[in-house]
């Protein structure tokens, strides 16, 4: 058995390079070869006669650590085992794609509106709409765009004023508003296999995001059985093999933040003291043989 991790050819950062380093190690401690590969735009094609010309020939599974959908979508087709799936990334990469999946499933969730989509150079925000979102979720308010990781496209507007700008800002980009709930302290927990495997606490006294990456700080945790759920039933309704489910403090009430494909698990190994990497190769490894 052969496999290999799909990295983005653009992300050269520690914590980014750290996933595949220590998934090639856990691998190779269990006798499975694996190859890093990047994602650079020509193993992979449609060629003229509508056929996928295929470069990553002579792998069993691939671990998609790049979120790019279309890659995905055509190493599927060409029949390989991909963990994630090209869909379950899809949807996770579109977070308000990710709120749309969870509806129904009995997961509290942050009220969320998403703006329309703007394709008219000049055009200027509704601004009795973005009123009627100011009294529903009230200041300050989170806006983030669709798409975005490490927290940096999250932002929050205090007034009106700083909503219309926003709004106007980013009219063409797909971004959502959201309720703030208490900010700067989260829960980041590890799934793998429907399971949690780990988790952590992430606090940051200097920001309401409390990302590693932004200055915060991960502390051990254990998970309480309401988070626990929260994550686990995340996971099962995106038919997610691996997956980092962030849980907010509502009042003393769990609720779901945000949901990550490909979450980081460095930090989190060094504060769990939890394999991350052995478990989620372990489950591959079960996935593919059985064993």
């Amino acid at each position: 058995m052969k496999g290999f991790v799909l990295i983005n050819a653009f992300n050269k950062s520690d914590a980014y390079l750290n996933q595949p380093s220590r998934l090639k190690e856990e691998f190779n401690k269990r006798n499975v070869e694996l190859d890093i590969l990047k994602n650079d735009g020509v193993r992979i094609y449609i060629d003229g006669d509508g056929k996928i010309v295929n470069g990553y020939k002579g792998y069993d599974f691939c671990i998609c650590l790049d979120k790019d959908e279309y890659v995905s979508a055509c190493l599927e087709k060409c029949g390989l085992r991909l963990f994630n799936s090209a869909e379950a990334i899809r949807v996770c990469d579109d977070k308000y794609r990710t709120y749309i999946a969870l509806t129904g499933s009995g997961i509290d969730m942050p009220t969320t509106f998403c703006a329309p989509l703007c394709y008219t150079n000049g055009a200027e925000a509704d601004e009795n709409a973005l009123k009627t979102i100011a009294r529903k979720l009230g200041f300050p308010m989170v806006v983030k765009t669709n798409y975005g990781s490490l927290g940096a496209s999250v932002k929050l507007t205090k007034n009106a004023d700083e909503l219309i700008k926003y709004a106007n800002e980013e009219k063409f980009t797909p971004h959502i508003y959201q309720k703030f709930v208490k900010g700067g302290e989260d829960v980041r927990i590890i799934v793998i296999g429907g399971k949690v495997a780990a988790g952590m606490k992430r606090i940051n006294g200097k920001d309401f995001r409390s990302n590693v990456e932004l200055g915060g700080v991960g502390v051990k945790y254990v998970p309480s059985k309401d988070e626990t759920e929260i994550a686990e039933r995340a996971a099962k309704f995106l038919n997610l093999d691996y997956c980092g489910v962030d849980v907010l403090d509502d009042n003393g009430s769990p609720v779901l933040c945000e949901v990550n494909s490909n979450a980081f698990f460095g930090g989190i190994e060094k504060v769990s003291g939890v394999n991350v990497a052995g478990a989620y190769a372990d489950f591959i490894i079960k996935a593919m043989t059985g064993n």
